[in-house]
């Protein structure tokens, strides 16, 4: 991914479509990139989750059960993983391996907290959007429970 030319593409991502572009530019430039080879494993299941990762090329499976089942999931550009370690501790529920030649970006949680810090009204507007999908979950469950 081209960084300066392809931030637009990330605004389809709904948190960073959050970010102020400044916000956005800078945990984009102050991201690790990452390459991986096919079947190289991003992540496990259960390891603690201390960043989150962008998938800008190639394709990472998802897996939930034991090693070799199908896939859960198969994701494609762009998309962002581990959204919530982003914001706070949290363990991996999936196990998540390169299908193909793959590129990410690590997007560590003390470097997305420093962004929130350095640009308040991002904050703001992440902490609603956070909002939000907690009451809409909230919602949800009491309708199902009626």
């Amino acid at each position: 991914m081209a960084r300066d030319t392809e931030l637009d593409e990330l605004l389809k991502i709904e948190l960073f479509a959050a970010l102020e572009a400044e916000a956005l530019r800078a945990v984009v430039f102050g991201a690790e990139m990452r390459l991986l080879r096919a079947g190289d494993t991003l992540f496990r299941k259960g390891e603690a989750a201390d960043c989150g990762y962008l998938l800008t090329k190639g394709s990472i499976a998802l897996e939930a059960g034991e090693p070799g089942r199908p896939a859960d999931r198969i994701l494609q550009p762009v998309v962002l993983l581990g959204e919530i370690a982003l914001i706070a501790a949290t363990t991996r529920p999936m196990t998540a391996l390169a299908r193909e030649p793959t590129t990410v970006l690590k997007i560590s949680r003390a470097l997305f907290h420093q962004t929130l810090e350095k640009f308040p009204a991002t904050a703001a507007r992440v902490r609603q959007l956070f909002k939000d999908r907690l009451a809409n979950f909230v919602t949800g469950l009491k309708l199902e429970a009626e």
